[in-house]
């Protein structure tokens, strides 16, 4: 008991408990999402606007708990960037994201989101004007091709291929705004620490998103929605978004953020097991065949030696929410 009590408190104290947790947290999103389709016929935006207006108070809460004498104003052209950080992070990110998971599966999902890291480096290199590298090339190939076949998959047995083509080119959107998103936030955090970032950013993106649904839906019928489609969107909002960003910004604290983004590979796995455990989605060969394709090259990717990220660049770059 007493080793188990000192193995706690070391998993704490180094921050791979929060990595873990943060791990779990943005990997549970989709199993929200899908079980949410499930129990009622509520669409994408209606359940984003439940996300993120019920997520709304607590990035209130990230920004002002990230106060302190070392945060300057922020200007016109920080408030500008910040709104765009918002629009492509968490606005445009989860509204593809969540038209995609109307059409395919929370496995197939989370490894076409996990590719954006090597959309960054095409982005990065596209900015720095330098060719990529062999190593980053064949590393990309490598995620690309367990994205293949993982893909392939699906639609040969899903009887279903038009719906999962759709689903796959809205969640490689997705991946690609959340790619911008993560390209961006270098910039702003030169005025601004991660948790104060992310609260800013999550609660633009929260005022779009609401905005939008009152703009196409009505508002009374959300009332009508089954109360588990609202718990539903109350944990992906408090264990899939908020917490995550915290426990995050805790292990980075802790442990570095290489080390961190480390412990985010474990994210499609997690979601793998967790949509085979939930839903009762089949894992087959093939998926775990291209995970590990894709695992693999992702664990091999770097960025550009020319303008290596600092610690508080990457810190400030979430794990896909």
């Amino acid at each position: 008991m007493n080793n188990l009590r000192a193995l706690c408190q070391r998993c704490v104290h180094n921050g791979s408990l929060f990595a873990v947790l943060s791990a779990l947290g943005f990997s549970l999103k989709a199993i929200f999402v899908k079980l949410s389709y499930a129990a009622s016929q509520v669409d994408a935006i209606t359940l984003l606007a439940m996300r993120m207006g019920l997520a709304l108070p607590l990035f209130a809460w990230l920004v002002w708990a990230s106060r302190g004498p070392s945060n300057a104003p922020l200007g016109w052209g920080d408030g500008m960037r910040v709104m765009l950080l918002g629009l492509f992070g968490y606005y445009l990110a989860s509204l593809f994201d969540f038209y995609g998971l109307e059409y395919i599966s929370a496995g197939l999902e989370r490894l076409i989101l996990f590719t954006y890291p090597t959309l960054v480096l095409v982005f990065q290199a596209i900015a720095l004007r330098e060719r990529p590298t062999l190593r980053t090339l064949a590393a990309m190939g490598l995620c690309y091709l367990g994205l293949g076949i993982a893909f392939v998959h699906d639609v040969s047995v899903a009887g279903m291929g038009n719906q999962v083509i759709v689903g796959a080119a809205w969640v490689f959107a997705s991946a690609v705004t959340y790619a911008l998103y993560y390209s961006g936030t270098g910039i702003m955090l030169k005025r601004m620490n991660s948790m104060r970032l992310a609260g800013l950013a999550g609660g633009a993106s929260s005022l779009m998103v609401l905005a939008h649904y009152l703009l196409v839906a009505d508002f009374a019928g959300l009332w009508q929605l089954p109360t588990a489609v609202w718990v539903y969107a109350a944990l992906m909002a408090v264990v899939s978004t908020v917490l995550p960003i915290y426990w995050v910004a805790l292990a980075i604290q802790r442990m570095g953020a290489t080390h961190t983004a480390a412990v985010g590979n474990l994210g499609p796995v997690l979601t793998v097991l967790a949509s085979w455990a939930v839903l009762s989605e089949e894992v087959s060969v093939y998926q775990m065949a291209g995970l590990a394709l894709v695992l693999f090259g992702v664990s091999q990717l770097k960025p550009a030696k020319a303008k290596a990220q600092a610690p508080e660049q990457v810190e400030a770059a979430p794990q896909k929410a």
